[in-house]
């Protein structure tokens, strides 16, 4: 069964050709020298992104593959202006990254509801033969065409945005945590890879305050360089303010499964060991008093660490209590999205996650639609009147 959760779709985005502008002389009785009407073309439409808190997946635009704004009218006589190209806009996720397909280039960031970004702005419309006219030179015949389209085939990465991101090897408890601290409802089995795609749950705290939680399936040693689920979802971690490790009690070196995860992290991208961590030891229905303690000693002692039991929810309150702390400390401001530290190491591995999506079978080629020549403007100078 086909998964409803899309964060990548690679999409060709054209905008209007501007309209041609007229070249016409006014011909009737009552005026026999009425000299030059043409109007001017309309602009051609042009291609925005538009963030919209409503939609969590770029599913709607998986098979949505050319996105194509309108030409812009014509100019006609009795200086009649050419109707204007209908722009499009890309709803999308917060947290929508946007690339050139061709380049790799970062090109903009949609991080919050109602963000426009023009992505390609439309041809500007001809100037008629009516704007050309002067005292010597009262009946032009000559008028500009319009400015050719712009097209542009664009990768489009969801990073979901939250605040506190579950990190752990397969049957951690990761969903079982996020199902018992929130509403959410993930996929929970005896099985390794249960959770197939991330998932995201709201958190209730005192005062009715509350925080953001996203699951995402588990990582193995060597996920940096594409073993398991490789690359596709530790992209949804790195926006996250603050990391919850999550390791079994059960585990025989717990500190090694620790610094393996981190291993794993700094190698997909370094910034992200700069962000706070909280380490979970989950699954202490299992131990008792004595040897939590025992283990304790054993345990890293630069991270915060909380036994804690997501089935008899042993353990959860002082979690949150923790987590609260830690999101709304001083020193873990969330930091502004920006193009230098969104994708730094990104345009760097862009080549190898578009042969893990081409690998998946999602990366198909673009066709692109063909349309009759644009005449040749590469002479013509575009001169205000």
């Amino acid at each position: 069964m086909e998964s409803n959760f899309v964060d990548y779709v690679k999409i060709c985005c054209r905008s209007g050709k501007g309209g041609r502008g007229s070249m016409h002389l006014r011909h009737v009785k009552y005026n026999p020298n009425g000299g030059p009407d043409g109007g001017d073309g309309g602009d051609g439409g042009s291609v925005f992104l538009r963030g919209n808190h409503n939609y969590w997946t770029l599913l709607h635009l998986k098979y949505q593959r050319h996105i194509f704004a309108q030409h812009g009218g014509n100019g006609g006589k009795d200086k009649c202006h050419g109707t204007k190209g209908k722009d499009e806009y890309i709803d999308v996720p917060c947290g929508t990254v946007v690339y050139n397909a061709e380049t790799g280039k970062y090109i903009c960031d949609i991080s919050y509801d109602g963000q426009v970004v023009c992505l390609l702005k439309g041809g500007r419309g001809g100037l008629g033969n009516y704007q050309f006219r002067s005292a010597t030179n009262q009946a032009p015949r000559y008028a500009q065409p319009g400015e050719p389209m712009m097209e542009m085939t664009v990768i489009l990465e969801l990073k979901l945005l939250a605040d506190v991101g579950l990190v752990g090897f397969p049957n951690a408890g990761k969903s079982t945590l996020l199902s018992s601290l929130s509403s959410a409802r993930p996929k929970i089995a005896n099985y390794p890879f249960t959770t197939l795609e991330p998932s995201l749950g709201i958190v209730g705290y005192h005062d009715k305050q509350s925080f953001v939680m996203a699951d995402i399936p588990g990582i193995i040693e060597g996920a940096s360089e594409g073993k398991g689920l490789g690359l596709r979802f530790l992209r949804h971690i790195e926006r996250n303010s603050l990391l919850l490790f999550m390791v079994p009690g059960d585990t025989d070196d717990i500190r090694h499964e620790y610094e393996v995860l981190l291993h794993e992290l700094e190698n997909f991208n370094p910034e992200m060991l700069d962000k706070h961590r909280v380490l979970a030891v989950t699954k202490c229905d299992l131990l008792d008093d004595e040897l939590m303690e025992m283990l304790r000693e054993t345990l890293p002692t630069d991270v915060e660490t909380v036994f804690i039991s997501a089935v008899t929810g042993f353990g959860l309150e002082e979690l949150k209590n923790v987590l609260w702390r830690e999101l709304n400390s001083e020193s873990n401001k969330l930091q502004t999205i920006t193009a230098e530290d969104t994708l730094v190491h990104r345009d760097k591995d862009l080549s190898k996650f578009l042969l893990e999506m081409s690998a998946e079978g999602e990366d198909d080629e673009i066709v692109f639609v063909e349309e009759d020549d644009i005449e040749d403007l590469e002479d013509f100078e575009y001169d205000e009147p």
